[in-house]
C-alpha cells in the first residue's frame, strides 16, 4: 500500500470520526424523540423500535405544553433582531465611512465587547433589571440581549460598508443628495446581502441563548431553551419529551440555516477575514 493511499485512508478515518461526533447529538435527539420512555431507558439500547409521536403530542398539547415558551422565544428573538438592526446599521455606517474623534476607540470597544465572558457581567445585569422591575419581562431580556448582539452586528456590518467605493457616495453628494438620503438610497441597497446575513446571525444568537435567559426569565417570560429543564428533575428525567423539545427548538434554526446557507457562509468568511471598526 502506497503512502498516498495510507494518507487518504487516514484522512477519511479522521473525517468520519469528526462527522460522527458532530451528528451524534442530533441523531440521538431525533431517535429518542420517536421512542417511548421505556424504549429510551432500555438496556442495551434499542436500535429497532416502533416509532411514536407520543412525546411530541405531550410537549405540544399536554399539560406541560411548550407552545407559550416557543412564542416567548419568537418574541424575544424577533424583538432583539429588530432593535439591534435599527441601531447597528447607522453605527456600522459611521464606523466604516465617517471620520470623527474617538473612532478608533469606538471600534476597539465594539471588538472588545465580543471578548467579555457573559458569566462575568450577568450579576450586574440582574441587579439593574431587578431595581427597575424588568426581571421576567420581554423588554428586560431584549435589552440585555442587545449588549452582545449589537456589538456583533456592528462588527459584521462594518466589513460590508467598507467594501463600497467612496466614489459612489461622492457622486450622490454631487447630485445634491443629503447624507441620510445617500445612506438610504445608495449605501443600504449595496449592503443588503450583509444586512440579511447579520439578521440571520442575530436571530440565531437570540434564539439559542441560554445563560442570560435562565437567570433573567421567570414564569411569565420563559424561552424554550430554559423550558427544556421542565422535563428534568431530581427524581427523573423524561428523556423522550426532552428530546422532542430539543428537536422542536432546533427546527427554526435548521430551516433558517438551510434557507440562508449561502449568505451565512459569505458572512462568516467576510467577517472573519476583515474584522470591523479598525479604520
Amino acid at each position: 500500500m502506497t503512502a498516498k493511499r495510507l494518507r487518504i485512508i487516514a484522512l477519511l478515518a479522521i473525517s468520519t470520526v469528526f462527522l460522527l461526533a458532530w451528528a451524534f447529538p442530533i441523531l440521538w435527539s431525533v431517535l429518542n424523540s420517536l421512542k417511548t420512555d421505556s424504549d429510551v431507558l432500555a438496556y442495551p439500547p434499542k436500535l429497532v423500535f416502533a416509532p411514536t409521536l407520543e412525546a411530541y403530542r405531550d410537549v405540544l398539547f399536554g399539560s406541560g405544553s411548550i407552545l407559550p415558551n416557543l412564542l416567548s422565544s419568537v418574541i424575544i428573538s424577533v424583538g432583539t433582531t429588530i432593535v439591534t438592526m435599527l441601531m447597528a446599521v447607522p453605527a456600522a455606517y459611521a464606523l466604516a465611512r465617517l471620520r470623527f474623534r474617538g473612532k478608533k476607540f469606538a471600534g476597539f470597544y465594539v471588538l472588545a465587547t465580543q471578548m467579555l465572558p457573559p458569566v462575568g457581567i450577568i450579576i450586574p445585569y440582574f441587579l439593574v433589571l431587578r431595581n427597575i422591575g424588568w426581571i421576567d419581562t420581554y423588554q428586560g431580556i431584549i435589552l440585555i440581549y442587545l449588549s452582545f448582539s449589537l456589538p456583533f452586528a456592528i462588527w459584521l456590518l462594518v466589513s460590508y460598508f467598507e467594501d463600497i467605493p467612496f466614489e459612489m457616495e461622492e457622486a450622490a453628494y454631487l447630485d445634491g443628495a443629503s447624507r441620510l438620503k445617500t445612506l438610504w438610497r445608495i449605501i443600504i441597497p449595496q449592503v443588503r446581502g450583509g444586512i440579511a446575513v447579520t439578521i440571520v446571525f442575530v436571530f440565531l444568537n437570540a434564539w439559542n441563548e441560554f445563560l442570560f435567559a435562565v437567570v433573567l426569565s421567570g414564569n411569565t417570560v420563559r424561552p424554550v431553551t430554559v423550558a427544556m429543564f421542565n422535563f428534568v428533575s431530581v427524581e427523573q428525567t423524561l428523556w423522550a419529551k426532552l428530546a422532542a423539545v430539543s428537536v422542536l427548538a432546533m427546527l427554526p434554526v435548521v430551516v433558517l440555516g438551510v434557507v440562508a446557507q449561502k449568505h451565512i457562509v459569505k458572512g462568516l468568511t467576510v467577517g472573519a477575514v476583515k474584522g470591523g471598526g479598525r479604520r
